[in-house]
């Protein structure tokens, strides 16, 4: 998984350009407290509507297909939908113009391991029409009819390169990361029109609505395309923070400086760039993972402290040259059972999953995994998710037992799965 000293040549100059092309912004001093409130949920959620088919979208980032697959059960895939449909549009639009081509080029030799990245995430529609897609290499967002296959709407991001969404728990407006522009877009996820945007530290990743929609926390995670990942040289890895705004204004309201945090509870050797995380239910809790590290770290958020550490076990065969580990990734992919008493690891460069309890931190066995990219809940929420980007497939494991309990092939490098609704019947657009 090694990338070649040329490619990562060309992945520095673009990602030196594109720091050069962003702005910084001044973190809030004394951060304002957020009001914690039931918790935000990634998409439609509870009952399902009538006539709507509860499913998860699986993103096949070098195919350019989204797999949509049984959200329980045996996880059996229902149907396809390509997410590039207008493939040919996008590339001449990019080769006419050098920049946007150094910066598609950069991405694929950079972020893809010398692959497009043709989609990162996807939710679906509240009527379960249409499928909303964030395409890195493309810079943009469109929403894709479940129907026809066809493209609703097209939002480009500032910068060039879009990265994570989030869904706001109204189903109404999905959040999305345009990573080189240090900027995050909201926009209503009908129409595409964007409702409101904020600035962030820089390379914003993760996004998560709190408070039953009321804030939105953004997780920059800085340069993570170079090869100067040596400890002494993280000072390179630009401005990382969260950053919390306000959905009524998107004003900013709190920042949170992990490295001040990390700091105070004696590990000055932890990355600060937080990666995916997830919230107990009442959202008092935050768990991360951040670059270079093999577990995770807990966070309270009333106290804004970090309260523990969890380090998970290594797997002997990987290396111990940062510089193979993807995109500065050790473990990159959890999510939490619905009551709040389990963690599901994914341990993408140590190729396991593990399920942690989390009131004594305590693992159970690894399930054995081939770069495991994310982690998601099944939608009985008996199960975690897992894509295994390195075999094409997702893998379920159940929260109580720690096992295996289902496997799908899928396409290409999966990476986001997400919870999502069809219409009841659908089994695919009916033009491809």
């Amino acid at each position: 998984m090694s990338l070649s000293s040329t490619r990562r040549a060309v992945g520095a100059a673009v990602a030196a350009l594109a720091l050069a092309a962003t702005g910084s912004v001044t973190a809030n001093a004394a951060p304002t407290a957020v009001t914690s409130g039931p918790a935000g949920v990634a998409g439609p959620a509870g009952e399902q509507a009538a006539g709507l088919r509860e499913v998860m979208f699986v993103g096949n980032n070098w195919d350019g297909t989204a797999d949509v697959i049984e959200a329980r059960g045996d996880f059996g895939r229902i149907g396809r939908v390509n997410v590039i449909p207008d493939k040919e549009e996008r590339l001449r639009e990019i080769h006419l113009n050098p920049l946007k081509l150094a910066f598609f080029l950069g991405i694929r030799q950079g972020p893809g391991e010398g692959h497009d990245q043709f989609v990162d995430d996807m939710y679906s529609t509240p009527d379960g029409t249409a499928m909303v897609v964030s395409r890195p290499s493309f810079a943009d967002v469109v929403s894709i009819d479940l129907a026809t296959g066809k493209i609703n709407w097209r939002f480009p991001v500032s910068g060039f390169r879009s990265d994570h969404m989030a869904v706001s728990p109204d189903g109404t407006r999905v959040a999305v990361s345009a990573s080189t522009s240090n900027t995050v877009h909201v926009l209503d996820i009908v129409t595409g029109e964007q409702t409101g945007s904020f600035k962030t530290g820089d390379k914003p990743h993760e996004n998560v609505f709190t408070d039953g929609g009321r804030y939105l926390w953004n997780m920059s995670i800085g340069e993570v395309n170079t090869a100067l990942d040596a400890p002494w040289l993280d000072w390179t890895k630009g401005d990382r923070r969260i950053t919390v705004v306000d959905t009524r204004t998107y004003q900013q309201v709190k920042v949170i400086d992990m490295r001040e945090r990390l700091d105070a509870f004696g590990r000055e050797d932890l990355s600060d760039s937080v990666r995916p995380v997830a919230l107990t239910p009442d959202e008092s809790t935050l768990y991360f993972q951040v670059s270079f590290f093999n577990g995770f770290v807990e966070y309270d958020v009333a106290t804004d402290r970090v309260t523990r550490v969890k380090t998970l076990p290594k797997n002997p065969a990987t290396s111990e040259d940062r510089t193979t580990w993807v995109n500065d990734s050790r473990h990159h992919g959890m999510s939490m059972s619905p009551k709040g008493d389990k963690l599901c690891i994914a341990g993408t460069m140590d190729d396991y999953a593990t399920v942690v309890d989390r009131a004594t931190l305590q693992e159970s066995l690894p399930v054995p995994a081939s770069k495991p990219y994310w982690a998601t809940v099944s939608g009985d929420g008996r199960s975690c998710v897992i894509s295994e980007s390195g075999s094409d497939s997702v893998t379920a494991i159940d929260f109580a037992t720690g096992k295996k309990i289902a496997s799908v092939a899928v396409g290409d490098h999966p990476q986001r799965v997400r919870i999502a609704h069809v219409p009841t019947g659908w089994t695919g657009p009916a033009t491809r």
